[in-house]
């Protein structure tokens, strides 16, 4: 790891105050957990990939145009 544990922990607290809001007696006051479910849920859900089906499809149909 190339950052040092103060370097990362000021940046980490920083970020959770600008996007959740959280005050650094929060922050310190978290488990890792929390502060990760907060992020795993504030995540957009993942995209769903396409099919070869699809794929297909979209090459006929715009081929023809």
């Amino acid at each position: 790891m190339s950052e040092r544990f103060g370097e990362a922990a000021a940046r980490l607290a920083g970020q959770a105050a600008l996007l959740i809001g959280w005050t650094p007696d929060t922050f310190w006051a978290a488990t890792p957990e929390e502060l990760a479910s907060i992020v795993t849920a504030a995540a957009p859900p993942p995209a769903d990939g396409i099919d070869r089906t699809t794929i297909t499809a979209m090459m006929e149909r715009d081929a023809h145009e």
